[in-house]
C-alpha cells in the first residue's frame, strides 16, 4: 500500500492529491485525546480517507475498530488485518450474501438497520444460512437523514424481531449531520448534548423492554469535538477530522493551517483581461461539492495556495469546468498576470469537503515532515 518515493512536490504531475502528514498527525492526536478524556472508545470512519496507511495511524494513535460506509471498505481493510468493522449504512437484502462472507471469514461485522423490513430480511437470511448477525439499530437524534426515533414504539419492535428472530442487537448508533449547519460552539455543544441524550434513551428503552444493547455510539467530527461529557455512550465515531476542510474551517472545529488534505494542480494559461489563471484541475479533482456556499464564507471550489501550502491572497477559485479550473486574482494586473503565474507554476488547493475531494483519486501523495514523499493508495468503489 505504501510506496516510497522522492519526487519534489513542483515535480508531481497534476492534479494530485496530497496530504500534509504533519498536520494529519496532528489531527489524529488531537481527536484521540479528546476522546481519552471523555472516557470513551474512538471508532473512526474511514470513508473520509479510504485508506489503509491513514487509518493504521489511526489505530495507532488508540481507534479502537473503524466504521465504513461501504461492504468494498469492510473487505479491504479486513484484508488489510482490521477486523473489528461497523458498516454505517442500512443493510439491504442483496448485501446479505457479502456480508456474510466477511462474517465467516472472522470478520467482526456489525450491520445496521432502522426498519422493521430490514429486521426481517437479516432474520430470515440468518435462519436460511444458520448465521447470527451482529445488527445495531440506527438512531435519528437531530432529523438530519435515517433512523429511529429513540421514543418511539418501532424501535422497541424492531429490536425485539431482531432479538427474537436469534439475530444479536449488537447497539444503538447515531450520527448528528445536521452539525455541518452549525458555526456556533455553544450550538454545537447543545446539539453534542442531544445527540448523546437521544442514543442513551434509545438503550435505556431497548434494555428496559428486555432486548440486550450492549452499546452506544455517536458521532461526527464537530459534536466529538464540542461534546462536553459523554455519560453512557461507549464509543464515537468521526471521520473528517483526519483531513479536515473547509466546510469544518467554518463550522468552527479548525483552522485553515489544519488542513491537510490539497490538490495540486499546475497553472496551464491565462485570460488576463478577465484577471483569470486557468488551471489543470476542475470539478473531475475537486469535485462539485459547494459545501461553503451556503456558509458563512464561500470559498467557491476550493482555497487557492502556494507550493508550500500558504493562502494567496485576493486568488478566488471561481470555476470549474471538467478539467478546468478558473482562478480569479483581484486586483489584477493584466501584464503581470502571467509573470505572476506563470505557465506550470504550481499551487495547492484547500478542498470544500475532504471526503468529496478523495474519493476523485487513485492515491494520495504523502508529504512527510522531513520533506520526502509516499504514495498511498485508496480504495474506490462500493
Amino acid at each position: 500500500m505504501n510506496t516510497a518515493h522522492s519526487p519534489k512536490l513542483d515535480a508531481i504531475d497534476t492534479p494530485a492529491a496530497l496530504i500534509d502528514v504533519e498536520r494529519m498527525q496532528r489531527n489524529i492526536a488531537r481527536m484521540q485525546t479528546r476522546m481519552d478524556e471523555l472516557g470513551v472508545r474512538f471508532r473512526p470512519h474511514v470513508k473520509t480517507t479510504k485508506c489503509v496507511d491513514v487509518v493504521r495511524a489511526q489505530i495507532a494513535a488508540g481507534a479502537q475498530g473503524i466504521t465504513v460506509s461501504t461492504l468494498k471498505e469492510a473487505e479491504a481493510f479486513f484484508a488489510a488485518g482490521i477486523g473489528d468493522i461497523l458498516y454505517a449504512v442500512g443493510i439491504t437484502p442483496s448485501k446479505l450474501p457479502r456480508a456474510l462472507a466477511l462474517r465467516q471469514r472472522g470478520c467482526d461485522l456489525k450491520l445496521i438497520l432502522d426498519n422493521a423490513a430490514a429486521a426481517n430480511a437479516v432474520v430470515e437470511f440468518g435462519k436460511v444460512h444458520g448465521h447470527a448477525f451482529e445488527v445495531w439499530l440506527e438512531v435519528d437524534t437531530d432529523g438530519h437523514r435515517s433512523g429511529l426515533a429513540p421514543g418511539h414504539d418501532a424501535l422497541i419492535e424492531v429490536g425485539r424481531t431482531l432479538q427474537d428472530g436469534g439475530v444479536e442487537v449488537g447497539g444503538v448508533m447515531t450520527h448528528a449531520g445536521s452539525s455541518y449547519e452549525l458555526h456556533d460552539v455553544e450550538a454545537l455543544a447543545a446539539l453534542a448534548e442531544q445527540e448523546r441524550a437521544g442514543c442513551v434513551l434509545a438503550a435505556e428503552r431497548l434494555r428496559a423492554a428486555g432486548v440486550v444493547c450492549k452499546t452506544v455510539s455517536v458521532g461526527s467530527t464537530p459534536t466529538a469535538l464540542h461534546a462536553r461529557e459523554l455519560p453512557g455512550v461507549d464509543e464515537v465515531r468521526a471521520g473528517v477530522y483526519v483531513f479536515f476542510d473547509l466546510v469544518m474551517r467554518n463550522v468552527g472545529v479548525c483552522g485553515t493551517n489544519d488542513i491537510a488534505l490539497s490538490v495540486l494542480a499546475s497553472v496551464i494559461g491565462h485570460q488576463p483581461d478577465k484577471g483569470w489563471v486557468i488551471v489543470d484541475a476542475g470539478w473531475m479533482a475537486l469535485s462539485r461539492d459547494r459545501g461553503t456556499a451556503k456558509q458563512s464564507h464561500d470559498f467557491g471550489y476550493g482555497l487557492v495556495c502556494a507550493l508550500d501550502g500558504t493562502p494567496i491572497a485576493g486568488a478566488a477559485f471561481v470555476g470549474a469546468n471538467q478539467e478546468h479550473g478558473i482562478v480569479a486574482i483581484e486586483p489584477h494586473d493584466a501584464d503581470a498576470l502571467a509573470t505572476r503565474f506563470p505557465l506550470g507554476m504550481k499551487l495547492r488547493i484547500l478542498p470544500n469537503h475532504a471526503c468529496a475531494t478523495g474519493a476523485q483519486f487513485p492515491e494520495y501523495y504523502a508529504v512527510m515532515p522531513e520533506g520526502h514523499v509516499a504514495v498511498w493508495s485508496r480504495f474506490h468503489g462500493w
